[in-house]
């Protein structure tokens, strides 16, 4: 049966980033359809620990700090150590800076690509060294976004690095296939999260943005959940390479 491929029970997935919002939305359907989870934070994600935990899955907090690469060979080990194994990798924490091109700071510009894309290939990097030492093959999913296709506004690192995003995506498509690796993205649209709070905030920059958006409506963590469970599963075994826009329809239009 064709529901069947979508279940992920028994597996495991590490999701970066799943405190709260989209990463915690994502944890959420993952264990949903199955899976245990290993979280990686700053902090303790006390409360997707325990939506995660009602879903009688496994839930592991590892703590760390992925603008610093130096910490990618202990979360491995965390995870592997607690878990035994790791199927799937979501590469979901990133952060913005909001300032004019001009005036853009090499602090910003660093702060951002560091964790956004550094992060992002280098952390893959070390799971697939995993998938291939355990021989099952995986699953890799990048978050990227709507300026992974468009330029925006006072964003100029942001932009850049979700933009690597996936164009990385699409190279380790290419590497990686031979081992079974799967590596695709999800291009959120403008989610109402932390990170667009400013935006919600400024009456007609929000009247602008609803207004291209054919759904009519910001875009909510559950959203994600469906396109997450399908990327994680032997459902998009012959999915590689692409990145898949979650946004409501505003590129189409």
């Amino acid at each position: 049966m064709i529901l069947d491929a979508f279940n992920l029970q028994g597996k495991v997935a590490v999701v970066t980033g799943c405190d709260t919002g989209l990463g915690q939305g994502m944890a959420i359907g993952l264990a949903e359809a199955g899976c245990d989870i290993v979280s990686v934070n700053r902090k303790i994600p006390h409360e997707t620990a325990q939506k995660v935990r009602d879903l009688d899955r496994r839930f592991l907090a590892i703590q760390a700090d992925l603008s610093q690469q130096d910490a990618i060979p202990d979360i491995i080990a965390q995870a592997v150590a607690g878990m035994g194994k790791i199927d799937i990798l979501v590469n979901n924490a990133g952060t913005i800076r909001r300032e004019d091109a001009l005036e853009f700071s090499e602090k910003n510009w660093d702060d951002v690509m560091n964790l956004n894309i550094k992060s992002v290939f280098f952390l893959s990097q070390a799971v697939a060294k995993q998938f291939i030492k355990q021989g099952t093959g995986g699953k890799i999913i990048n978050i990227a976004s709507m300026l992974s296709f468009q330029g925006g506004i006072r964003v100029p690192s942001y932009t850049a690095s979700k933009s690597a995003v996936l164009g990385i995506t699409r190279l380790l498509a290419n590497e990686w296939a031979q081992h079974n690796i799967n590596v695709n993205a999800i291009a959120p649209g403008y989610m109402a999260t932390n990170n667009t709070q400013q935006l919600r905030d400024d009456e007609v920059r929000s009247h602008e943005i609803l207004e291209r958006i054919p759904a009519g409506r910001w875009g909510v963590p559950a959203d994600l959940q469906g396109p997450v469970v399908f990327l994680a599963s032997s459902a998009s075994d012959y999915v590689n390479g692409y990145t898949i826009a979650v946004d409501g329809g505003w590129l189409a239009r």
